[in-house]
């Protein structure tokens, strides 16, 4: 059994050791645009994480491939170019957690007013403020209720704060009020104080959250990104957060990456940045993971985490 493995970021022979401990019996190939003609012989399984146009021929032989991480959308792109074969992505490996641990951080650094507290520290000023609302008052709404937006609700809920969820399709969560759909992305908004985004990107979600959606949200609204930079029509939050409807943000993707140096948001004290580290790939439970399922797949098992093409995650 021969198993591709390719990062767009270079850093993958820590992964094809850990393949190699984990599939002993397996041969994995680390895959490279100049790579002689006899080391791209046909591999039964791919594990890729931001593949480029040139590995798609290498793709057209195998059985299934795996993601490096939970994101679809830089393998999707390709479209019709890729094999009819399932596509895994990473289930939580982890990330949910850390997800959940940055998304409560960035909510109560907000709601306890932690960001003027540093304005006031930088400034030698020791001044105490009131609160800006009463935590009953304080809704988050988290918009995509998948694998990973469900431990981020459950971990507001544990602090105290009254929550929402919205999804594209239907979810009955006890207690919590939830909303589906289009038609009801409205009234989601209008009762959500702080906006947490975790919806996999999509055509149907790139710039979904444009100045009409981002203006239904209440006045001194605050918005947390830890999903995918082009939900968020950048120029839109700005004018925003500058008109004063959007009190500020905490933003971990971005359009593009890393942020460019001469980006708006730089420059904006109501924005805070952090690059792309919400919650990293823990590289050796993500290879007991895939290597789990390739022996599901090898032994005629059904395995989970298959994106559905259709939908795009």
């Amino acid at each position: 059994m021969r198993i591709l493995l390719y990062r767009g970021d270079g850093v993958i022979e820590p992964w094809a050791r850990d393949f190699a401990d984990a599939l002993p019996h397996a041969e994995t190939v680390v895959w490279h645009e100049n790579m002689s003609l006899a080391s791209q012989a046909p591999c039964d399984y791919a594990v890729v994480w931001t593949p480029t146009p040139q590995l798609l021929d290498q793709l057209a032989h195998v059985k299934a491939i795996f993601l490096m991480g939970a994101g679809v959308d830089a393998l999707l792109k390709f479209g019709d170019a890729l094999p009819p074969v399932p596509i895994v992505r990473l289930g939580d490996a982890g990330m949910a957690e850390q997800m959940a641990e940055y998304v409560a951080y960035a909510t109560l650094r907000y709601f306890r007013r932690f960001d003027d507290y540093e304005q006031q520290a930088r400034q030698g000023i020791w001044n105490p403020l009131e609160t800006r609302r009463r935590k009953a008052d304080f809704t988050v709404g988290v918009l995509g209720l998948g694998k990973l937006g469900m431990p981020v609700l459950r971990t507001l809920r544990q602090l105290g704060f009254p929550v929402r969820g919205w999804s594209r399709s239907p979810k009955d969560v006890p207690g919590v009020p939830c909303f589906a759909g289009m038609d009801e992305l409205g009234d989601f908004l209008s009762g959500t104080q702080v906006l947490v985004c975790m919806l996999p990107l999509t055509p149907e979600t790139t710039n979904l959250l444009d100045r009409a959606h981002l203006s239904q949200l209440p006045e001194g609204a605050y918005v947390i990104n830890v999903a995918r930079g082009a939900l968020l029509a950048e120029p839109d939050l700005l004018a925003l957060i500058r008109a004063g409807h959007i009190a500020g943000a905490t933003l971990d993707v971005f359009r593009n990456e890393p942020l460019p140096a001469p980006h708006p948001f730089w420059n904006e004290p109501r924005i805070t940045i952090t690059p792309h580290i919400s919650a990293l790939t823990l590289r050796e439970e993500a290879v007991r993971q895939i290597a789990a399922k390739i022996g599901k797949l090898e032994r005629g098992e059904a395995i989970d985490d298959i994106v559905d093409r259709a939908r795009g995650y």
